[in-house]
């Protein structure tokens, strides 16, 4: 048996009381969202990623989306009272999120930046999103997700 994975995201959770589990898989290196959620047998609808973002005041925002979906620019800025937002640069995610691509999740950050949830998850009783580590992922509630990291739910994606 391995060592037990405690990452920042899993001690916020269990400082919170928040039931979760801990999921691992075996990876060495970056894959993206559908590859992680095949490789722990997650449903890929339920399967959320973290994303980053700088709005036009210099603000970094954190957007919680379905991994086989796009954010929709225009309304993540509404969503956060902003002209616009664009993602941060990979390279820049480590400095701003103590994270690194793959591994980067809405729980835990260096700081806490306003978090979006889309609202699709509002229709599972469970979601997944990263634990903080390539290789983890952690399935929960998004409302428990919502209060411990003081997230809003909005509509954000892109919209055929």
């Amino acid at each position: 048996m391995g060592k037990e994975v405690k990452t920042n995201a899993v001690r916020i959770l269990e400082r919170n009381k928040v039931p979760y589990e801990l999921l691992t898989y075996e990876c060495d290196e970056f894959i993206d969202g559908i590859h992680s959620a095949e490789a722990t047998g997650t449903p890929v609808a339920q399967t959320y990623k973290t994303l980053v973002m700088q709005g036009k005041s210099k603000k970094y925002y954190v957007f919680v989306i379905p991994i086989a979906e796009e954010v929709d620019l225009k309304a993540a800025a509404r969503a956060v009272s902003e002209k616009s937002v664009e993602m941060i640069h990979v390279k820049d995610l480590t400095a701003i999120t103590g994270y690194v691509r793959g591994g980067c999740s809405p729980l835990g950050m260096k700081k806490a930046f306003p978090t979006v949830i889309d609202a699709s998850a509002r229709q599972y009783s469970e979601i997944y999103v990263s634990g903080g580590r390539i290789g983890t992922s952690i399935r929960l509630d998004p409302q428990d997700l919502a209060r411990v990291v003081r997230a809003t739910f909005a509509d954000i994606l892109v919209r055929p």
